[in-house]
């Protein structure tokens, strides 16, 4: 633990400057294992004087390779560390007269060190790239919750509503990748059910470049989970209780066994039980209240099974098939009380049940050709979704109401085939292209005896053909990447057999980064890419969903696109005992898709909510970040986040445009007890927010918790107590298309108690470092 903390450190510390004046050495070598003879990339160099200070230091390449620059003259002692291998120390004297050339530098595995399966780090570090940011998911943001969806709200420039969606920079339109590859599930959904024990980072990409699917206005967010590759057998059990007003439980198991030229591995992952969540709204001119009380009952299962097959040093296959079961649904009641009118007053029961399979299938080829980074990715992925949605509403007697009930069947699937080239020109220039298809299917079939709805069976049909390709290069201090990609794209939607919709279209994305790093403290950074945000299934869907008497929600079958142009600038400086990152991003949105929100002609007393393309619109936003060793005990990560955009739609009958500007702050604070007692400590912050049919009141809440790992550090207790102030609702109010304000709130208030253990060990060699640190395949067709 205590050379993990090194590691950090050294990583981040800041190297000293000298005057341009002065003459200067470079120290150069390659960093390989002794045994497989293979390098050795990210390995911690460091520099120190004769008294033990850090002078400078760096990270070796991929190749292994590394070069300190700007050295004194002098004597010094090198320091070369990477977990898993015993630390190399050497005394060096540096002249001034000219490079100093070290040559291969071979590092032995510490076997003593190669018990745990993941090595996972005390402290969440965020490293800013030339096209995303990374966030190196460490043991206090492990502990701050149960799922993946639990710790989105930890991380800068994310947030997550009352329902568990997420955006980023404030907007919803946000893909959401797993491994880099897209999924037929809701994300909300899918989020909570992934351990958050099982991820390795997440990859927030707010302006992709031209290789990436260029759909969701404010980018995507890849989650990476850990893949071990340990020889021999190894395993890590997670299992977590949550409980408030009800318990859920939550639990994985992630086996590996690696032996010769195999390497399989499996991940099991459930979670289930019960939440409430309340709603109450007044609506203030009708001097009427409606109260919503809900209780979700959720059941479900995460299965992942492969297994990869390294045919030789260049070739290697890999398969692995993900299933997701989801059983669950909600029973709710809503009473509605008009003071002035109680002939209007109502009682529904709502009965929800939902049951859903999603299926994935992968298979992947990768072949390295004898030069470092040339390499041919050819990659085939199915998803199937299969879903069931039975819902019925009754009435306590009440005869202007009739009770009903609806069940939609809904069956999707999605096949995505790509094959990635990547070619590097000599050493200090790379060029990528490949090419991707994406062929969606998507039926729903719509069954109710609802007076007010009919049945229908909708029919959606998506084919995107896409090239593209990149061509970047390195200076000494400035680099650069460009890129363009071309899709063709058409679509066909139909109802009952009827065409509603049809597009065909041809469009070009374009992207360029520029990176300038005039020395190891400060890294800028310009972005621009080109993306599209097509209409999701819920928006374009003309099968009507009737919740109450008084709400209707329809899709729009002739909804277009909207496209969206960002810049953006990025400013990373190191300091002594961590590091700090501000941003500036700008967004042009054209066609801009938003909520139709109108009265009912048949009933001026209910809404019907759609969507609908508007005028052009602007967004921009700042974002400050930084992560700070304090003490030897004490360490924080935190953000500041504030973005503004121009929202316009309709509103019952009127044309309503506003200014929406929200900031969000958020810290976490880390405190070291002991060796192995950790408390911690984050607050969140959310303004005031307008949007076109609500004014939302600004949001707080804190949580503190614990870990304390034992058992020569395989196992460890986690207990966490969140919004510990019960301050952690959404509150909201409006004046269109009436006056109405109101309240959600959820069972934020809980105590969670974790217990992790890892088992198994090592009794080989490790498999190459490149593939291990790179387990989701690279390229830019996947996504």
């Amino acid at each position: 633990m205590k050379q993990l903390f090194l590691i950090i450190i050294v990583a981040l510390s800041t190297f000293n400057s000298v005057a341009n004046n002065e003459p200067f050495a470079r120290i150069s070598g390659t960093i390989m294992d002794t045994d497989l003879q293979e390098p050795i990339p990210y390995a911690t160099i460091s520099l120190k004087d004769t008294e033990g200070n850090i002078i400078t230091g760096t990270t070796s390449e991929e190749d292994g390779s590394f070069i300190i620059k700007k050295v004194k003259s002098g004597t010094y002692t090198l320091n070369i560390q990477f977990i898993g291998y015993k630390k190399f120390s050497k005394e060096i004297v540096v002249d001034r007269n000219g490079p100093m050339e070290l040559g291969t530098i071979n590092l032995d595995p510490d076997v003593a060190e190669m018990d745990e399966v993941v090595v996972v780090a005390e402290r969440s570090t965020i490293e800013q790239r030339i096209d995303r940011k990374v966030i190196n998911i460490g043991k206090d943001l492990t502990t701050a919750g149960a799922s993946a969806s639990d710790i989105m709200n930890n991380l800068p420039s994310v947030n997550v509503d009352q329902d568990g969606n997420i955006a980023l920079r404030g907007n919803s339109n946000v893909r959401i990748l797993i491994d880099g590859k897209p999924t037929n599930m809701d994300p909300a959904q899918l989020l909570k059910q992934i351990p958050s024990s099982s991820i390795k980072k997440i990859e927030l990409i707010t302006n992709p470049s031209a290789k990436y699917n260029p759909e969701g206005m404010s980018g995507i967010i890849n989650v990476v989970l850990h893949k071990n590759a340990n020889n021999g057998f190894n395993g890590t059990l997670n299992t977590g209780l949550t409980y408030g007003e009800n318990a859920r439980f939550n639990g994985s198991l992630d086996l590996n066994y690696r032996q010769g030229k195999l390497n399989f591995y499996a991940n099991l992952g459930t979670n289930f039980g019960k939440r409430a969540n309340i709603n109450d709204i007044n609506l203030v001119c009708r001097d009427a209240t409606q109260y919503l009380d809900m209780l979700n009952d959720n059941e479900s299962y995460l299965y992942k099974i492969g297994v990869d097959y390294f045919l030789d040093d260049n070739n290697t296959f890999s398969f692995y098939t993900n299933q997701n079961i989801f059983n669950g649904g909600l029973g709710a009641t809503i009473t509605a009380t008009y003071l002035n009118d109680p002939a209007n007053n109502f009682e529904q029961f709502l009965d929800l049940d939902l049951n859903n399979v999603n299926a994935s299938y992968n298979f992947a080829y990768k072949h390295l050709f004898p030069k470092e980074g040339h390499e041919l990715l050819f990659e085939a992925d199915f998803n199937d979704f299969n879903g069931d949605e039975d819902f019925a509403a009754n009435f306590s007697n009440d005869a202007r109401f009739n009770s009903y009930s609806e069940i939609v069947k809904e069956d999707r699937s999605n096949v995505i085939t790509n094959i990635d080239y990547s070619l590097p020109i000599g050493e200090k220039a790379k060029f990528e292209a490949g090419a991707e298809a994406r062929i969606l299917t998507n039926t729903e079939d719509y069954d109710t005896n609802n007076p007010a709805a009919q049945n229908s069976d909708y029919d959606y049909d998506r084919n995107i053909y896409s090239l593209y390709s990149t061509f970047g290069q390195t200076f000494e201090k400035f680099s650069y990447q460009l890129g363009a990609r071309l899709e063709s794209f058409n679509i066909d939607a139909e109802v009952n057999g009827e065409n509603v919709f049809s597009d065909d279209y041809v469009t070009l994305y374009p992207s360029g980064f520029f990176n300038y790093t005039p020395n190891e403290k400060n890294s800028y950074q310009v972005s621009y890419s080109r993306r599209i945000d097509r209409p999701s299934l819920g928006q374009v869907s003309p099968v009507r969903e009737v919740s109450t008497p008084t709400i209707t929600v329809v899709g729009n079958p002739n909804l277009q696109p909207q496209f969206t142009n960002s810049v953006e600038f990025n400013y990373t400086r190191k300091l002594k005992n961590g590091s700090f990152t501000g941003g500036v991003f700008f967004r042009n949105i054209n066609d801009n898709i938003n909520q139709l929100i109108e009265e009912d002609p048949t009933d001026p007393a209910s809404l019907i909510i759609s969507f609908a393309n508007f005028d052009d619109t602007n967004a921009y936003g700042i974002e400050l970040s930084s992560n700070y060793k304090f003490t030897d005990w004490w360490s924080a990560n935190g953000s500041l986040e504030l973005y503004q955009q121009t929202q316009s739609g309709i509103v019952g009958t009127s044309f309503v445009e506003v200014d929406n500007t929200v900031y969000t702050a958020r810290v976490n604070n880390s405190f070291s007890v002991t060796e192995d007692l950790t408390l911690q400590l984050f607050g969140f912050y959310r303004g005031p927010s307008e949007e076109l049919q609500f004014n939302n009141e600004d949001v707080f809440f804190a949580n503190i918790g614990g870990r304390y790992t034992f058992l020569d550090k395989k196992a460890t207790l986690s207990l966490n107590f969140n919004d510990v102030f019960g301050t952690q609702e959404y509150r909201f109010s409006t004046t269109l298309p009436y006056e109405q304000n109101g309240y959600f709130k959820s069972e934020f208030q809980n105590v969670y108690v974790g217990f992790s253990y890892r088992f198994g060990g090592n009794n080989g060699k490790k498999l190459k470092r490149k593939q291990r640190d790179n387990d989701e395949a690279q390229g830019g067709g996947m996504f």
